[in-house]
């Protein structure tokens, strides 16, 4: 459920990198990415039930999903390696995630994409992997 898209495609250019990490620009721009969608959530009214969720500081979740990230689109395990397997549903199952919460989380993360500059056809792609496991994590309606 937490694989990172599939980016083996027979017909594509093989120019194109051969992982989503190596795509979107490596750590540098997986950070960019991080540090603009919890930025987005903290100054975003419409994201503001996905906020409260977080607690009074966003630092925490900032790194981890930094190190998720890195290892979900194929470099560095670095949260595997501290951490162990991400068990993500498991981990969520403390906050109320319902259909509001996922909305607002993908609509974050959409929006982050979009304003780091994610390439359009990996923006796609990895639009539809968060919905499959945005959705899978809901525990309420």
């Amino acid at each position: 459920m937490t694989s990172a898209p599939d980016t083996s495609d027979p017909t594509a250019s093989s120019a194109r990198p051969a992982t989503p990490f190596e795509w979107i620009g490596g750590e540098p721009a997986v950070q960019r990415l991080v540090d603009r969608f919890y930025d987005l959530m903290d100054i975003e009214p419409g994201y503001r039930e996905l906020r409260a969720a977080h607690g009074s500081t966003l630092n925490d979740a900032r790194q981890k999903l930094f190190w998720f990230l890195c290892g979900w689109l194929g470099g560095p395990s670095h949260y595997e390696d501290r951490f162990g397997h991400p068990r993500l549903r498991m981990r969520h199952m403390p906050f109320q995630i319902g259909i509001l919460e996922r909305d607002q989380w993908l609509a974050c993360m959409d929006q982050a994409m979009g304003e780091t500059g994610v390439p359009d056809e990996l923006r796609a792609r990895l639009r539809e992997s968060f919905f499959k496991t945005a959705d899978w994590m809901r525990n309420t309606p």
